[in-house]
C-alpha cells in the first residue's frame, strides 16, 4: 500500500518556540553589558520561557498530534458523509472503469445495493474504458437510462495531488457525475414544439379554374375551396386568415407542422378533389419558413419558400431553413397562368429600374447559348434605347455563339466595348450600376458570381425551375418556368418597355 506523509509545516510550527528560544538567548549579551540588574532579569524570564517551551514541545506534543487527528477524521467523515448523501450520482472508478465507491444518489439510480468492484460499463454499456478519459482535460458524454437523460462529467484525479510520498507512484482515480437532465429536454423540446411557424398557401390556378365553370357556380366553387383549406389546416389546431381571393396566410404549433410534415402536405391532394364540373383541378402551392432567430425572419423565409414553389411550377410545398430546403409534391402538371398581367408589371419595374441607373450590366450562364445570348441582346437595346450604356458580361466565346457574335463585333449599331470579361466588368460596377441576369437564375451557373455580391440592384429573367443555389437578394425577379426561352420571356417584357424597340443589325 502507498505509504504518505504529511508535509513539514506542523513539525516546524512545534520547534519555532526553541528557535525563538536561541534568539532571545544571543539578545541577552547586549543588556548584561548594560546593566547587571536588567541582564539578571531578563535571563529569568528567558529561562522560564525556554522550560516552558521545551516542556510543551516534548510533552504536549503527542496531545496536539491527537487533537490534529481527530480533527481530520471528524472533517473527513463529514466530507464523505456529504457525498454520500449527494443527490447527484457520483462514482469513483480506477482507470479500468472498475467501480471503487459510489454515493447512494448512483445507487438509486441503478437499483443495486452492492456496486463496488463491479465494472461502471456493466450499468452503462456506453461507458466503456475506451470513453473514459485519458489524460487530465474532463469529458462530457450524454447518455440515456431507463428512460431518464443524463449529462455525464467524468475527471480523472491524480493520487498524488496534494500528497509527498515516500514512493514513485502513478496511479489515478476517475471521478464521473450523472446529472440528470430529462425535465430540461423535456421542456426544451415542450418550447420547440408549442413555438409558432408561419406559413403561405398560394391557389396556383384560381383564375383558370373559375373560368372553366360557369358563371353561377362560381361563387360556390370560391367557397368550396375556403372550405376544404379552412376544414384541413382546423383539424391540426392551425390559423387560417384569407389575405388575397386566392392567397392565406397561416400560422400553427411546431408539433402540428411536424403532422403536416408527416402526412407529406396531403392538403396538396386533397383540394384537387373540389370539383363542380370545373375543367381544371385545384393546385395549391406552399411555402413554409422556421427555426430562424425571429420570428419576422420565419415569415420572410416563407415567402422565399412560396417563391420557390411557384417557380418550380407549383402545386407542390415548400419548407425552408436556414441550412435546407425540403420540397413537396410537385407531381402534376404544370398549368401556365396568363402572365400577360404580369409581364406588363414586370416591365413595368424594370423601366424603373433602367430610369434610376446609369448603366447595366448583363450576363447569363457560363458557356454561353444562343438563347442567353438573345436575351442579352434585347435586355441591350433596352437600355440603349433609354439612353443607358449596357455591356454584356462573356468570358469564353463558345462555338454556339461566335458565328452571332462576330455580327455585333465592329457594328456600327452597337458599341465597340459592348462585351466584357469578368474582371472588366468588375472594374465598371459602381453604385449607379444595376445588373440583370438572363437565362439562369443560379448564382454558381453566372458568369461572374462575384458581380452579384458587389451590386445592390440585381434583375433575374429566368424560364428555369428555382433551385437551392438561386439569386435571393433580386431586386426584381421574373422566373417563370412555362416559357419555352428566356428570348422569349424578354421579348414578352420588350413589347411593353416600348414597341419602337428594335434589334438593328
Amino acid at each position: 500500500m502507498k505509504k504518505l506523509k504529511a508535509g513539514g509545516r506542523i513539525s516546524a510550527y512545534g520547534k519555532a518556540p526553541l528557535l525563538l528560544s536561541i534568539l532571545l538567548l544571543v539578545a541577552l549579551f547586549p543588556i548584561w553589558t548594560v546593566s547587571f540588574q536588567a541582564g539578571m532579569i531578563a535571563s529569568a524570564v528567558w529561562l522560564i520561557y525556554t522550560v516552558t517551551a521545551a516542556v510543551i514541545c516534548f510533552y504536549g506534543r503527542h496531545g496536539i498530534q491527537k487533537d490534529l487527528v481527530n480533527f481530520a477524521t471528524r472533517y473527513s467523515q463529514v466530507q464523505k458523509g456529504l457525498l454520500k448523501g449527494l443527490a447527484i450520482p457520483y462514482v469513483l472508478c480506477d482507470e479500468n472503469g472498475k467501480i471503487l465507491w459510489s454515493n447512494a444518489g448512483f445507487a438509486a439510480v441503478v437499483h443495486k445495493d452492492r456496486i463496488s468492484s463491479k465494472s461502471i460499463a456493466s450499468f452503462f454499456p456506453v461507458l466503456t474504458r475506451e470513453r473514459l478519459p485519458e489524460d487530465q482535460r474532463p469529458v462530457t458524454i450524454h447518455i440515456s437510462y431507463e428512460r431518464r437523460d443524463y449529462r455525464v462529467d467524468m475527471r480523472r484525479i491524480s493520487m498524488n495531488d496534494g500528497f509527498e510520498s515516500e514512493v514513485d507512484f502513478d496511479g489515478c482515480i476517475i471521478a464521473i457525475f450523472f446529472f440528470d437532465e430529462t425535465d430540461i429536454n423535456m421542456y426544451i423540446r415542450l418550447n420547440k414544439e408549442q413555438s409558432m411557424v408561419t406559413g403561405l398557401v398560394y391557389l396556383d390556378n384560381y383564375d383558370e379554374t373559375l373560368e372553366s365553370v360557369e358563371d353561377v357556380r362560381r361563387s360556390l366553387l370560391t367557397a368550396l375551396i375556403d372550405r376544404k383549406i379552412n376544414k384541413y389546416f382546423a383539424n391540426i389546431d392551425a390559423v387560417v386568415k384569407k389575405i388575397e381571393k386566392d392567397k392565406y396566410f397561416v400560422v400553427m404549433r411546431r408539433i402540428n407542422f411536424e403532422k403536416l410534415v408527416e402526412n407529406k402536405f396531403d392538403i396538396l391532394e386533397e383540394v384537387k378533389t373540389v370539383n363542380i364540373g370545373n375543367e381544371m383541378a385545384v393546385t395549391l402551392s406552399i411555402g413554409f419558413g422556421l427555426d430562424t432567430e425571429s420570428f419576422l425572419q420565419d415569415t420572410q423565409f416563407a415567402r422565399n419558400a412560396i417563391d420557390l414553389a411557384l417557380g418550380r411550377g407549383g402545386d407542390q410545398a415548400v419548407v425552408k431553413t436556414p441550412g435546407k430546403v425540403s420540397y413537396f409534391g410537385g407531381k402534376s402538371e404544370q398549368i401556365a397562368k396568363n402572365t400577360r398581367v404580369k409581364a406588363r408589371v414586370k416591365a413595368h419595374a424594370l423601366k424603373e429600374i433602367i430610369g434610376t441607373k446609369d448603366q447595366l450590366i448583363v450576363m447569363g450562364h457560363k458557356n454561353a447559348d444562343v438563347d442567353s445570348f438573345g436575351a442579352s441582346i434585347g435586355i441591350f437595346r433596352a437600355a440603349a434605347h433609354f439612353g443607358k450604356k449596357c455591356y454584356i458580361v462573356i468570358n469564353d466565346v463558345t462555338s454556339a455563339i461566335k458565328p452571332l457574335m462576330d455580327m455585333f463585333v465592329n457594328n456600327p449599331d452597337y458599341a465597340p466595348d459592348m462585351f466584357v470579361s469578368n474582371s472588366e466588368a468588375l472594374q465598371i460596377n459602381n453604385q449607379n450600376t444595376a445588373v440583370v441576369v438572363v437565362d439562369t437564375n443560379k448564382v454558381s451557373y453566372t458568369q461572374c458570381p462575384e458581380l452579384l455580391s458587389e451590386c445592390k440592384t440585381i434583375v433575374v429573367l429566368d424560364h428555369h425551375r428555382a433551385g437551392e443555389d438561386r439569386i435571393e437578394n433580386a431586386t426584381l425577379s421574373y422566373v417563370e418556368s412555362y416559357a419555352s426561352s428566356a428570348c422569349e420571356m424578354v421579348a414578352e417584357v420588350l413589347q411593353y418597355l416600348d414597341d419602337t424597340i428594335k434589334i438593328k443589325g
